[in-house]
């Protein structure tokens, strides 16, 4: 086989196999960054998610904007910040492995099972959020224990200390891997619908109004991508409807995350008595869906802005 040089002077790649060179990983990065993007946006709002969902004692009398200010005041202003290392962590490779996924068993879905429209995307949405979730959640774990933390009663003293505390007190390696059940039953609906709704939103309004709400893309003007603000909007569209569905699951999981360090632990061992016991205590508005209305604010600008910055990273990265 001839090598490119053989082909003649000046001879390239073609474009096609330039377009492939290291796709993988130019995917992985633009995932990573529009996830970090997205919760480095709303960290704020995702600390106080946490202590309101678990019912941290010092704030449990408190509904969302009495807690956003009250943890300035309690813990200083990066208080709000609090886990959000251990969350940048986490986030990259979530995002990363999560955008990366879903083109990849969209392909997979399309070309070996047949099955193409608005299903595979729901499909593959759900395939990649549950890959990601399993790859990245002894990073959750680790997050969620230093966001509970109050300031003047840290049982962990940074990522590495939490990692160890866990690892030599809950377990072992089974300690990182408590609440994965609720994690990926309710990252299936959240993660598919999520990706499924945004695709549906993009490509109806591409073929419906192309030049009202698209403009060619940067790295390759035959594509037509959407507007950045209808990007945005159509993200959050996207985040409001699968978080609504999935919400009480992932109280579920954050209960059964902080394990040890919540009084009631021993009544939230598994996934179905957990839900079962947040019913029967706290009902739906105060226990399956408490925190819902600032997961609305945090969750659709997070989403707004994951889907846009990867949409913007993928042009800026030929991925187009």
């Amino acid at each position: 086989m001839a090598s490119p040089a053989a082909a003649g002077p000046g001879a390239a790649l073609p474009p096609a196999a330039a377009r492939r060179d290291f796709y993988w990983l130019r995917s992985f990065i633009a995932g990573g960054v529009a996830g970090c993007c997205a919760k480095t946006t709303t960290a704020p709002l995702d600390r106080v998610k946490i202590l309101l969902q678990a019912h941290n004692h010092h704030y449990k009398h408190l509904g969302v904007f009495s807690t956003l200010c009250a943890v300035p005041k309690k813990e200083g202003y990066l208080g709000l910040y609090k886990g959000n290392g251990a969350m940048m962590i986490r986030i990259f490779p979530y995002g990363a492995i999560q955008f990366m996924a879903f083109d990849q068993y969209k392909k997979v879905i399309k070309k070996q099972l047949g099955i193409s429209g608005h299903v595979h995307r729901l499909m593959a949405g759900s395939m990649a959020g549950i890959t990601a979730v399993i790859c990245t959640y002894p990073l959750d774990m680790v997050r969620v224990r230093l966001a509970f933390q109050v300031k003047g009663e840290h049982k962990y003293m940074g990522i590495i200390h939490a990692f160890k505390m866990i690892y030599t007190k809950e377990g072992g390696f089974s300690g990182f891997y408590r609440g994965l059940m609720p994690t990926v039953v309710g990252m299936a609906p959240y993660a598919g619908f999520s990706f499924f709704t945004f695709g549906t939103l993009k490509s109806i309004g591409l073929a419906q109004a192309p030049n009202l709400l698209g403009r060619p893309s940067l790295d390759n003007p035959d594509v037509l991508v959407l507007k950045t603000h209808v990007n945005l909007l159509c993200g959050g569209i996207a985040g409001a409807i699968a978080q609504t569905i999935s919400y009480p699951l992932d109280v579920t999981r954050r209960r059964m995350q902080l394990g040890a360090v919540l009084p009631d632990s021993e009544k939230c061992l598994t996934m179905v008595q957990t839900l079962k016991y947040v019913y029967r205590e706290h009902g739906i508005r105060r226990g399956l869906y408490r925190g819902l209305s600032l997961n609305y604010i945090r969750c659709i600008p997070s989403q707004a802005v994951a889907f846009t910055t990867y949409e913007l990273m993928k042009q800026f990265l030929h991925l187009n």
